[in-house]
């Protein structure tokens, strides 16, 4: 029997009525996850001043939520196809807002590590479900790479709106503000959810498996800790450890993939071109990019001198890029093809990271936004097709795995990026030279990182303060080009790989299942 036999619901309903209302309420759910990820940033000053945490501690709770979230996406994902998408989507926007209010009252530090670690829980379950359900409520191909593209342009606008937001409330409220919007928004998504969105699940999905959802949690938080502790603290024996053991953990899910009969993640999808194609597009481009994004940001406020909320303004083109080319990306590559649009789009971010090289401190702010605008615009191409590519490559019933895979690899790469890219800048910082009769603490403190210099600095007389911190930001901005160039490097030879591993795919098919 194919899959539009058993189903036969789409064919005749495919303008399913309300769709649109219903998507706006799944991208209210990405827009505040993607928000949730970079707000805490810019709060962990009043954070640390209010809860006081060790300095352990408060890497734990800037951690933690992306740890859990990149370990239970694939079993969320694969949960969804089981129980339903839209039980999942509206349980988890419940706990989300819940543990919103846990996340903005906590007093101790342990207590807000909890809290941090709960709401990665919670948003395991929205990211994955959301980008499952567009596959079953949009079954145009045309309107639902539109679809797609409105998805993507949230996620890209969260990010980017997450430090204005986070500015903004910082300046006029507490630290807690900052957790407090998600109830609004939350109680929204239930209340419309319910009424205006559709279930999907698959009919015949077999137990879940959980030994497979253990091994893929403490695999992928084993990896990505060590990769993060690795770039922060340098190899050590801990988190070489904790790697390997990572790594075993994966090695042992995969292979336990292949030997059940209804597995957590059918290991079958890689198998298509298409699907692997754009996955690895997806990781690589993030590893890339997420890095130089990471530090411009640090670029504008500790070298050029802007506040937070000036700083995210002025990143804010990078969201337009992004919105506008995810709006267009379905269109432009049934026009021209599916290869030429993402390896288009990853070549323009090549190149803008590669100009990044050029950046110094008194650079004027129009060519940075310039730059940053054609790093959204081949983003917005570049993920709204490769998105597009992996849900039609596999059959609706495993919607919710495949999109489990995509944000997977989205926060593999962005780990990855911020580990290798950040090293390359930390090790070219920590070569600059205090001042000479620099006491000793605070010269430490300052090659910790370019915050600690400025912050240090004030120990200081004002000649030597400015020449410490002058040499510091100019170390930076050396680690900065480096790690520009190492992004502009990946991201091509990303462009390349996929002109080929994306030949032949077309956005209007996918595989016949039977």
């Amino acid at each position: 029997m194919s899959s539009v036999e058993e189903h036969p619901e789409p064919p005749v309903d495919p303008y399913r009525p309300g769709r649109w209302i219903a998507l706006a309420v799944l991208v209210l759910a990405v827009l505040l996850v993607a928000v949730d990820a970079t707000v805490l940033g810019l709060a962990t000053p009043f954070l640390s001043e209010d809860l006081e945490p060790t300095g352990t501690q408060l890497l734990w709770i800037g951690d933690v939520y992306s740890f859990v979230i990149a370990g239970l996406l694939v079993s969320m994902g694969s949960l969804g196809d089981r129980i339903g998408r839209k039980k999942l989507l509206l349980c988890g926007a419940t706990a989300f807002g819940a543990v919103s209010v846990l996340n903005a009252y906590a007093h101790t530090p342990e207590m807000m590590i909890v809290a941090r670690a709960l709401l990665g829980v919670a948003g395991a379950t929205l990211m994955p479900s959301t980008l499952a359900l567009i596959r079953n409520l949009f079954h145009d191909p045309r309107e639902r790479s539109l679809a797609i593209g409105i998805w993507g342009a949230m996620a890209s606008a969260g990010a980017a709106v997450g430090p204005v937001v986070g500015g903004f409330l910082l300046e006029h409220f507490w630290w807690g503000s900052v957790f407090l919007i998600n109830l609004p928004v939350m109680a929204v998504l239930v209340v419309v959810g319910i009424k205006m969105i559709p279930e999907s699940k698959n009919p015949a999905p077999g137990p879940w498996d959980l030994p497979s959802v253990g091994l893929s949690l403490v695999g992928m938080i084993g990896v990505v800790y060590a990769i993060k502790e690795m770039a922060a603290h340098g190899v050590g024996r801990t988190p070489a450890l904790v790697g390997v053991a990572g790594l075993l953990a994966l090695i042992w899910f995969v292979r336990r993939q292949f030997r059940l009969p209804a597995p957590l993640l059918d290991m079958r999808l890689f198998h298509h071109r298409g699907f692997s194609g754009a996955v690895l597009a997806d990781l690589l481009t993030i590893l890339g990019l997420s890095g130089i994004v990471f530090f411009l940001s640090q670029f504008l406020q500790l070298v050029q001198g802007r506040g937070p909320l000036e700083a995210g303004l002025a990143e804010l083109p990078a969201a337009i890029g992004a919105v506008t080319a995810g709006l267009l990306a379905g269109t432009v590559a049934r026009r021209f093809t599916v290869r030429t649009v993402v390896a288009g789009g990853l070549g323009a971010i090549g190149l803008a990271l590669a100009a990044v090289a050029a950046v110094h401190r008194d650079t004027a702010y129009p060519l940075i936004g310039a730059l940053l605008l054609i790093v959204g615009v081949g983003a917005g191409f570049a993920f709204t097709v490769t998105s597009d590519v992996i849900l039609s490559s596999v059959p609706k019933e495993h919607a919710g795995s495949a999109s489990a895979v995509s944000e997977t690899a989205y926060e593999l790469g962005a780990a990855l990026g911020i580990a290798l890219l950040g090293s390359i800048v930390t090790g070219a910082y920590k070569s600059f030279q205090a001042p000479p009769g620099t006491p000793p603490a605070v010269s430490d403190a300052a090659h910790e990182s370019l915050g600690g210099a400025v912050e240090s600095s004030h120990l200081l007389p004002p000649h030597e303060a400015t020449e410490m911190v002058t040499a510091a930001q100019d170390a930076f901005v050396d680690g900065l080009h480096l790690a520009s160039v190492v992004g502009a490097v990946v991201l091509v030879a990303t462009a390349v790989a996929a002109w080929f591993l994306l030949r032949g795919q077309e956005l209007e098919e996918g595989i016949v299942h039977d």
